[in-house]
């Protein structure tokens, strides 16, 4: 019990101020965690961009069966999977906000 007129000692909580030990841990997982959601992502977008390059050589040999009076709806729904693509891999490539 302190005496009058001296500070009182100040009790922290166990787990409140982490040891230098814990906070090492603690960044390594952060860190391994960023390193596996990269990993992630970049699997996503060379699989995005395979689907994309996929997509665009369907668009490119329905409009070579076309003619220059008409255009397939086929057409028309690959140009628009591909633009939905392509932003989606736009957002990916800028990764996380």
């Amino acid at each position: 019990m302190p005496l009058l007129g001296q500070p009182s000692p100040q009790v922290v909580p166990p787990g409140i101020q982490g040891s230098p030990t814990e906070e090492e841990g603690r960044a390594k997982l952060e860190k391994e965690m960023a390193k596996k959601a990269n990993q992630e992502r970049h699997a996503d977008l060379k699989r995005d961009t395979d689907k994309l390059l996929k997509l665009a050589t369907e668009l490119k040999e329905y409009v070579d069966k076309s003619n220059e009076n008409v255009l397939s709806l086929n057409v028309l729904k690959k140009a628009e999977q591909i633009e939905k693509l392509a932003h989606s891999v736009k957002d990916k490539m800028k990764g996380p906000n």
